[in-house]
């Protein structure tokens, strides 16, 4: 679906279904040099089952005009514009890696309006090494080979994903080539990795924070490890779930992954 929003173009996967902003709605904010894409079985796992789905592309990212946003508090505000554009009253926040610190910031801005917020993959600070930083700048096809190896903790999954004789390794590291080839203009890799080792702002956004707060965290997660969460744990006194994999768990383990949004989104429906 295509979403005019003032002077941007905003592209927003709705799981096969028609948006119908009377349903109860999940918002998907993926991460960095990501797209809509990583969301596909949960989007249309809900989709089918009676609720609104927007899997955004964020700005400058594959099907969204840019420019992209400048920090991690100016994509909460544009999350908040999609949703007043579309006359959602109230969300599901579920965000990936940098993804969730943009969840985190738009359920600090509009509280009364969040449901739930998911927080996957994610860690605070969410630092990155200044040798990744110089390699997303100048080495980029080499930076990204470095996540792809640190992002997925195993070589062989069965099915594998999305199927037999797909390979989780090749779809991610081609998905971060596509997404950085998206955008002439900028270099994606370096800006969203430095928005992520930029942002400092949970301290101030987590008491403001009122929807039940869940983490949902990969116990071999080398990108975000689970020992980052501590502050996010006690600040937003959220509740961890943990997965058997690495960082991309909505690929590693996606039954797993869906599962816990299956029991999060159903204790907040009693």
């Amino acid at each position: 679906m295509i979403i005019e929003l003032e002077d941007r173009r905003v592209y927003a996967y709705t799981g096969g279904r028609p948006f119908d902003p009377r349903l109860p709605c999940m918002v998907f904010i993926h991460g960095a040099l990501h797209d809509h894409s990583v969301w596909t079985l949960a989007a249309r796992w809900f989709a089918h089952h009676g609720h609104a789905v927007l899997a955004l592309d964020q700005p400058g990212h594959m099907r969204s005009s840019g420019p992209a946003c400048p920090d991690i508090p100016a994509l909460a505000e544009w999350v908040w514009q999609v949703l007043d554009a579309l006359d959602v009253p109230s969300a599901h926040l579920v965000g990936h890696s940098m993804g969730s610190l943009i969840a985190l910031e738009a359920a600090a801005r509009v509280p009364d309006r969040v449901q739930s917020l998911v927080m996957v993959g994610t860690a605070y600070p969410m630092s990155v090494s200044p040798a990744l930083l110089e390699a997303a700048e100048h080495r980029p096809a080499q930076g990204i080979e470095w996540v792809n190896q640190t992002s997925i903790s195993s070589w062989s999954l069965k099915p594998s994903y999305p199927g037999p004789g797909f390979s989780l390794h090749g779809g991610n590291r081609a998905l971060m080539h596509r997404v950085l080839a998206s955008n002439r203009d900028l270099n994606l890799f370096s800006h969203d990795f430095r928005l992520c080792d930029a942002y400092r702002g949970a301290e101030a956004a987590m008491p403001k924070v009122r929807a039940r707060t869940h983490l949902v965290l990969g116990a071999r997660d080398q990108m975000t490890p689970p020992k980052a969460t501590a502050l996010l744990q006690q600040g937003l006194q959220a509740q961890v779930h943990t997965l058997a994999t690495g960082h991309s768990l909505m690929h590693e383990d996606p039954e797993g992954f869906l599962q816990v949004l299956r029991r999060i989104t159903a204790t907040v429906a009693r």
